[in-house]
């Protein structure tokens, strides 16, 4: 019981009900009820029991109750002691606590109260204690109805709409039902407060809705949603008096997206905010693949080596995995790194679980393959550990998940914003063949004022795949004119690019733009100097890093492996050096990853926002643009 007790304060961290509900604690005293208490605090039987399942079974002296704390209801007469004083005892020989109780009708546990010496001291002859008098007290209280009910969970409920619809946030729901599984199953039965059907709340399909992270007030929503504190308050009577709460679940207009920061953020630098240096514990689970490599023969595992592609890739991710453990070392982060060989195997992986606990790890880095890293994050999330996926994406979206590839939408609307910045002085057109119509109207969608040109069809009416010069040009403007070109054919790509290089002028600049830089725009008979003249920009999730530029890692990594790291063994370093300065940066690593903290390394950088309905999402990329000098860096306004 102590230890829900535990569970409870930690997960309310002093919240309170926005029905102006809250939770107050009771130490139960020798012979007092289930009932008794009840009538105490002026809610019922139902109410204890829904909070303290233990209580049914057994209820004892100083065992700690949760009581929720509402006024209100019908009136009736409980009897309470009230302390009026204390006369002073002398312990004579051969008496006892039992018989001083009994002497003055008060229970043991009354005298050891107030006389606290007696907690580790026995009694002895000749000591003076305290005994208590009391009076009891008749008074009229008013007991009301269930101040908690039994909620049945319906088709398609999940923990933040029911969470909204009773009151509450997703914490205080939890600590409601401290049994509850992760995810909510219809005919699940759930504690919730007992309103009234007028007072629940609907969720309403027109709008979106965001719950509150930890430490966000009006200014980071405003930032992050393009709300003022007035239009949250008018979306959501009451905020300003209650305040933001962590797990709130608030409204928002359907077209604000609830993930993202609106504009920029300004990169963390983590190692100036170091203030939890404690032992760091990390696991990593990758396919080595050590059953199937003889030690014995060098050449046969080189052999293996090279010709494996996902080994020759693990152990590239390993060697920046322990450059990084060395760099955080310098920082003065020390770190337990338990390394496990998943052989790429799910018979291995269940072996792995079966055999270690990980309820006491800060992180998990891995597997990468995407149905092994879900079944391990599945496990995680019975401790709350943090599950990271290094590189692929995963498709469990379990609140302990950390996807550290953004997804492509967002790389979507990434460039499609890059541009929509400065569409007010310049001209868009948007150039795709059929099958990537559907990106091309969302970028119209976008941005409005954008041309739409289309690939000619054939007789038959399949792409052919080309653009007539005249329908490029009639779209053009004078100035800066920004043109997507989105296919995934390569002769689309030639043919647009040839033409575009043919069409710019002194008064005409024109920029090629993709949404998605597809293997057709490195055909191999596509000129770089073309895409370099039309300053060809594109997102991406890394960006690539000069090995000639004075760097500590790439001559630490030179000087350990004789060669220059590759994207692999560099994603590696950042992914890990990352998550060691997050973890030292505060308490653990979800509250280290607010979406305000954005960090960028030697080609990644990351910035996590939690999801309403699943774990932590990388929304940082990279605009890049090729250069004059045939180089590809980062796009700069």
């Amino acid at each position: 019981m102590r230890k829900l007790l535990l569970i409870i304060i930690i997960t309310l961290s002093f919240q309170t009900f926005a029905v102006s509900q809250n939770f107050r604690t009771h130490i139960v005293k020798q012979g007092e009820t289930v009932e008794s208490i009840a009538k105490q605090y002026q809610v019922t039987a139902f109410d204890i029991y829904a909070l303290n399942p233990d209580a049914k079974k057994k209820l004892g002296a100083n065992d700690v109750l949760i009581i929720p704390n509402l006024k209100g209801g019908t009136n009736e007469k409980v009897e309470t002691r009230q302390l009026i004083g204390y006369e002073t005892h002398k312990v004579k020989r051969k008496e006892t606590l039992y018989s001083i109780s009994k002497e003055y009708n008060i229970e043991i546990a009354d005298i050891k109260e107030n006389n606290k010496q007696l907690y580790s001291e026995n009694l002895r002859k000749g000591d003076k204690i305290r005994i208590p008098k009391y009076k009891t007290v008749v008074s009229n209280v008013s007991v009301k109805e269930n101040t908690l009910k039994k909620y049945t969970v319906q088709p398609k409920e999940g923990k933040w709409r029911i969470a909204y619809k009773f009151g509450l946030t997703v914490p205080e729901l939890v600590a409601l039902n401290p049994n509850m599984g992760e995810v909510l199953q219809p005919g699940d039965e759930i504690n919730v407060p007992n309103l009234q059907t007028k007072e629940e709340k609907t969720v309403e399909p027109n709008y979106n809705y965001y719950e509150v992270l930890p430490k966000e007030g009006f200014y980071r929503l405003k930032v992050k949603l393009g709300l003022t504190e007035d239009q949250l308050e008018a979306l959501n009577p009451g905020i300003k008096e209650s305040g933001l709460k962590e797990g709130m679940v608030i409204k928002v207009p359907h077209n604000v997206s609830v993930g993202n920061i609106e504009g920029t953020v300004e990169n963390t630098n983590l190692t100036k905010s170091l203030k939890n240096l404690k032992t760091k514990r990390l696991a990593l689970l990758l396919p080595f693949k050590l059953d199937k490599i003889d030690v014995d023969s060098v050449q046969e595992s080189k052999d293996i080596i090279k010709n494996d592609k996902l080994l020759s890739v693990t152990l590239d991710f390993y060697s920046g995995v322990k450059m990084a453990l060395d760099s955080a070392k310098q920082l003065g982060i020390s770190t337990n790194l338990k390394v496990f060989d998943t052989q790429n195997q799910s018979a291995e992986i269940s072996n792995i679980l079966s055999k270690n606990d990980f309820s006491t790890y800060d992180a998990v880095i891995g597997p990468i393959m995407v149905a092994h890293f879900d079944r391990v994050a599945s496990e995680l999330k019975r401790d709350n550990i943090p599950a990271i996926s290094p590189l692929m994406k995963p498709t469990v979206n379990y609140d302990n998940v950390f996807q550290t590839i953004p997804n492509e939408d967002f790389l979507v609307n990434a460039m499609i914003n890059y541009v929509k910045a400065d569409s007010l002085r310049s001209n868009v057109i948007v150039v795709s063949d059929g099958a990537n119509r559907k990106t091309s109207d969302h970028i119209k969608a976008m941005i409005p004022s954008a041309s739409q040109v289309f690939s000619k069809r054939t007789k038959e009416g399949k792409d052919a795949n080309y653009i007539s010069a005249a329908d490029l040009t009639s779209a053009f403007k004078s100035g800066k004119n920004y043109v997507f070109l989105e296919t995934n054919n390569a002769g689309l790509v030639l043919n647009v690019v040839s033409s575009l290089n043919s069409m710019t002028t002194r008064d005409r600049q024109l920029i090629l733009v993709t949404t998605n830089k597809t293997d057709a725009f490195d055909y191999e008979h596509l000129s770089n100097f073309h895409l370099s003249n039309l300053k060809f920009h594109y997102p991406s999730i890394y960006k690539p890093f000069d090995s000639e530029k004075p760097n500590g890692f790439i001559k630490q990594y030179k000087k350990e492996y004789g060669v220059d790291p590759n994207k692999y063994a560099v994603r590696g370093f950042d992914l890990t050096l990352d998550v060691l300065l997050r973890l030292s940066s505060d308490d653990d690593l979800y509250k280290a990853s607010t979406n305000d903290v954005e960090t960028e390394y030697l080609e990644n950088k990351f910035r996590y926002a939690k999801k309403l309905l699943g774990g932590y999402y990388n929304e940082s990329v990279y605009i890049l643009q090729y250069t004059p000098e045939l180089t590809i860096e980062e796009a700069k306004r």
